[in-house]
């Protein structure tokens, strides 16, 4: 991908240089570094998360601090009292959200407090502005960058664009080792940083200021590339980083990166075409790779023209609202019945922008019928050829574009009786929808899926939830009814916990830089157990300190709900996943421990709203979506042993069970595994 120059900023004069520390220049670079897709211009690297250590303080810090940081590059404030409020109470009225923005050249500034969670909000960042914009994380040596590895996982997993900037031993090696240097005895250019190098879409060492110029541009290459683009490591040893160079005043132009959509050969699009013209049960599974491409419209019109059903995986999810005659929900072993039964009895499954992960294929049991083939419509080759599929590479968007044009004249539309059948079972499926989030018992504890009700009886197509890990996303991939392209935000590629509150504030901040506050904020609502809390509770300093309108929910459930759920049927009898004190025998069967998570989340700064009922979290949860200033909604939930739950799971997951056990449990799991696993297929 090559970049441009906008025709009305000419290039400097040839021969001119610019005296500035590799630091400095890296700044410099970056804040004039724009993506361009369908007219649409915007900032490639818009403000850098950071914590400062030694490793690059004297660097990058001196570098973001003579870009015009030190508040200039920060939206005013309407003045307001100076001195803190009490841990707990709102926000001082008049006080108004300190949003970074980006004037210019400046570069904002974005303070974190876990170098993990601040990859997680660059990440929520990047996909609430559609890829088209990240943001940059800079951190010291050591444990800093080691820090960066599970974030940076989860980027590349999810193919989503993040820069990551660590700071790294000295180059010229002065003093050998030094602090927080790991000594590798078989390899002198080794250091931490190297972990980074298997979860990055690139990875280089600059090792000399002026192997930036060629890095640099390899990685907006990299992270503007719709099909490359992932966590992208530039690890910056601390004296390269203060050393000054002397650069060509190119390198600090302006340059556009040209965000493609490339079209589908007419080869393979004939082939396409004639597969669906062939087929009588298709069925699309829409992907992630749907929203990237801002595709939701072209799927629309594409199903009105063949009434072929669309079923999602977590990251599809929104692609077609729920009510959308269309839509079945969600597919696999989070799905629904109505999508899991039409998986079974598809004869076409045209994936669109999806992995096919074990999740939505159920681990290679659910696509069952025995004629059944693929159409895979995707960006990259390596996933549009999963499952042995016939491939359409091309842009989700363009690709759609093409098959609705190529299908237009030849009259294809699914047989009625099939379109009344799923329509059917979609309405079947809504009753079951509407039993769990049921609430007979205002004065009662609620259950997980009538926290969820109570949501979806509260929102609007304005707002916007946010989940990872747990059994969160699976009563949600199921049960939740999606009423906007981006409503739906589940990071389940990697299922971190601890995503959750730092990617809130990375979309809050994206909805701002697009200008939402103009209208009003966009409710952001970030889901949390009690287990992913305690992982990760820390951005929520950051949430106050920006004054962000963040909408926390915390259920306490005493403990890792899922895996213990998990646990239970793999034969492991919930071992180990409840929060409670120590029994007699050692285990752990005692009284839940006594953690007061509201009480925490209000010592970080938050207003916090308790609720003990249903009736009572109906009000709070009201209450959380007016508020101004961060919020958090604390709830004790019921476990729905002995009210209505969620449907249980309609598809099998492979989690393999022990194959020899003295305990009945394990011995019963495997008997069960043993046969559903007897129904797995390689699709060749």
């Amino acid at each position: 991908m090559s970049p441009t120059r906008p025709a009305n900023r000419p290039d400097a004069p040839h021969g001119a240089t610019r005296r500035l520390t590799t630091a400095q220049a890296l700044i410099a670079f970056l804040a004039r570094q724009y993506t361009e897709r369908d007219g649409r211009r915007q900032r490639l690297i818009s403000a850098t998360w950071g914590i400062f250590g030694h490793g690059n303080v004297a660097g990058i810090g001196q570098a973001l601090l003579e870009a015009g940081h030190a508040g200039s590059a920060t939206a005013p404030t309407v003045p307001g009292p100076t001195a803190p409020t009490a841990p707990g109470t709102p926000t001082a009225p008049g006080t108004a959200p300190r949003i970074p923005t980006a004037p210019g050249h400046r570069m904002p500034f974005l303070q974190g407090r876990n170098e993990q969670a601040m990859v997680h909000a660059a990440v929520g960042y990047a996909r609430q502005s559609g890829r088209l914009s990240a943001h940059a994380v800079t951190t010291s040596v050591g444990p800093g960058a080691t820090n960066l590895v599970t974030g940076a996982a989860l980027a590349t997993v999810n193919r989503l664009p993040v820069l990551l900037l660590p700071g790294d031993t000295f180059a010229t090696r002065p003093a050998d080792p030094v602090l927080q240097q790991l000594e590798v005895p078989y390899a002198g250019d080794v250091s931490v940083n190297d972990c980074l190098r298997p979860v990055s879409r690139y990875f280089d060492r600059i090792t000399r200021p002026e192997a930036l110029i060629p890095a640099a541009l390899q990685a907006m290459r990299v992270l503007a590339d719709p099909v490359e683009t992932g966590a992208v490591t530039l690890a910056l040893p601390q004296d390269v980083q203060a050393e000054a160079y002397d650069w060509p005043e190119e390198f600090f132009a302006e340059r556009d990166w040209h965000v493609r959509r490339p079209a589908p050969d007419t080869a393979e699009l004939e082939a396409a075409v004639r597969a669906i013209r062939s087929a009588r049960r298709p069925l699309i599974v829409a992907g992630g790779g749907v929203r990237h491409s801002a595709a939701e419209e072209t799927l629309a019109a594409f199903t009105a023209a063949t009434r072929i059903p669309v079923a999602s995986t977590q990251a599809g999810k929104g692609a077609l609202r729920h009510d959308h005659p269309a839509d079945v929900g969600g597919i696999g072993h989070t799905g629904t019945a109505t999508a899991d039964e039409l998986a079974r009895t598809a004869d076409l499954v045209i994936g669109v922008g999806t992995r096919f992960t074990d999740f939505t294929t159920a681990s290679g049991t659910l696509f069952s019928n025995p004629a059944v083939r693929f159409l895979h419509l995707n960006i990259a080759a390596s996933d549009a050829h999963k499952l042995a599929a016939r491939p359409l590479v091309a842009d989700a968007r363009a690709g759609l574009e093409a098959l609705t044009a190529a299908l237009a004249g030849r009259g294809y539309r699914v047989y009625p009786a099939y379109e009344t059948e799923y329509a059917g079972a979609k309405e079947a499926w809504e009753e079951k929808v509407e039993a769990s989030y049921a609430t007979p018992v205002p004065t009662a504890r609620p259950t997980q899926t009538q926290v969820l009700g109570l949501l979806d009886a509260l929102v609007t197509e304005d707002d916007i939830l946010i989940n990872a890990a747990g059994s969160l996303p699976g009563d949600l991939h199921r049960l939740w009814r999606t009423r906007s392209r981006d409503q739906y935000h589940v990071e389940y590629g990697y299922s971190c916990m601890g995503y959750e509150i730092p990617a809130a504030i990375g979309v809050l901040l994206a909805e701002a830089a697009r200008g939402a506050r103009s209208r009003g904020h966009r409710p952001v609502w970030a889901l949390v157990g009690d287990g992913t809390y305690l992982m990760n509770p820390t951005e929520t300093v950051t949430a106050v300190q920006e004054n962000l309108p963040l909408k926390l929910v915390i259920l306490q459930n005493h403990g890792y709900a899922s895996i213990g759920g998990l646990s239970e049927a793999v034969g492991a009898e919930r071992f180990g996943t409840a929060y409670r004190h120590r029994d007699a025998d050692g285990g752990f069967t005692g009284p839940p421990l006594p953690v007061d998570l509201a009480a925490n989340a209000a010592s970080l700064g938050m207003r916090v709203l308790r609720a003990a009922t249903v009736d009572e979290l109906g009000k709070a949860l009201a209450e959380a979506r007016d508020a101004e200033g961060p919020t958090c909604v604390y709830v004790e939930t019921e476990t729905p042993d002995t009210v209505s739950g969620p449907p249980p799971a309609q598809a099998w997951w492979d989690v393999p069970v022990a194959e020899t056990a003295s305990r009945p449990a394990a011995a019963r799991a495997r008997e069960e595994y043993d046969r559903q696993a007897a129904s797995r297929r390689r699709h060749l």
